[in-house]
């Protein structure tokens, strides 16, 4: 059994990925720190918690009690992470990190990007993944086949739609009820944190396409809706688009290549690793649908792939169970 230990472990993502890892076969849960709740009872911040018989731990205690050979996942903040990771890395540790800190740096070989469908390999050797985002999951997940037309790509329009809970649970005005219900608010329109991240994978993939990237924020406690366009020279052959979806899809237990009628459902992919996506095709215009939910694929469910391979495991322990939280 490998001893895993959460830091930031009240926060959204970290209580989902808390919840999976309770049932995790190969997986005993260890320090579950929180600097806001030390000492309080856990199920009273996370409801799905409520059965676990644990208060959460005082900052400092992973690295008090990490033994060579432990995982560390870093659920917090990312200057917090350029502090705490290396000292868990130099303690013997493996580490996820669930913020951007590590993400830019992946291609210099500090870090492993934690795309399990592009990376497997590179990530059941790391010592340091970092994990994606939630937009950039959702959009390599919808683009990643077009790989073979990379050539032919002349622009990426990706408009993404995320449930509140992707803006964290520090109680801030633009994230209150409130302020969400009944809008669709787009934001980040001078350049978002995420585009440059979508950016480099895409080059990675040989496209190197102009993108134009709008996230918004919708009235939905969570989920994910990326609608992706790219404009192509030429039109793709329809046989051969939906050839290249299958190849890269056809044996991947959590994405669902959707028929052409039928668009994907936010609300039944909650608390699961699983995406959906739907592929259709107008002139020289590819349109990719793309949803899953922000909090499990998009964060905690993927952490968990990531998990599985470093510890040499199927990608899919522990997440073919699907509550929601």
């Amino acid at each position: 059994m490998t001893r895993v230990h959460v830091v930031g472990a009240s926060g959204y993502a970290a209580s989902e990925v808390i919840r999976i890892l309770r049932k995790h076969p190969n997986v005993r849960l260890g320090a579950l720190e929180s600097a806001t709740h030390a000492g309080e009872r856990i199920g009273a911040h996370a409801p799905s918690l409520r059965a676990l018989d644990r208060t959460y731990d005082a900052p400092g205690t992973t690295l008090a009690v990490l033994a060579e050979g432990d995982v560390a996942l870093h659920a917090g903040r990312a200057h917090e992470a350029a502090a705490l990771v290396p000292a868990l890395l130099a303690r013997g540790a493996r580490v996820i990190d669930f913020s951007d800190r590590f993400r830019s740096t992946a291609v210099s070989g500090e870090a492993v990007y934690g795309f399990p469908e592009r990376y497997a390999d590179a990530i059941a050797r790391a010592r340091l993944v970092a994990n994606p985002g939630c937009y950039p999951t959702a959009t390599l997940l919808a683009l990643w086949p077009l790989e073979v037309f990379a050539a032919g790509i002349e622009q990426i329009v990706v408009d993404a739609k995320s449930g509140i809970s992707g803006a964290g649970r520090a109680p801030l005005a633009g994230s209150l009820f409130a302020e969400v219900a009944g809008d669709v608010r787009a934001y980040g329109l001078a350049g978002h944190r995420h585009a440059p991240e979508i950016v480099a994978e895409l080059a990675a993939l040989g496209i190197e396409a102009p993108l134009t990237f709008t996230p918004h924020v919708v009235p939905l406690s969570r989920g994910m809706l990326v609608d992706a366009y790219a404009i192509c020279s030429y039109e793709l052959a329809d046989d051969a688009l939906a050839a290249a979806y299958r190849r890269c899809y056809a044996s991947n237990p959590f994405v669902r290549l959707l028929p052409p009628n039928q668009a994907p459902n936010l609300p039944g992919l909650v608390g699961t690793n699983d995406a959906e996506i739907h592929l259709s095709r107008s002139g020289r215009v590819v349109r990719v649908l793309c949803a899953i939910d922000n909090l499990g694929r998009g964060a905690a469910g993927q952490a968990v792939a990531n998990l599985n391979l470093m510890l040499g495991l199927p990608t899919g322990t522990a997440l073919d169970d699907r509550i929601v939280a």
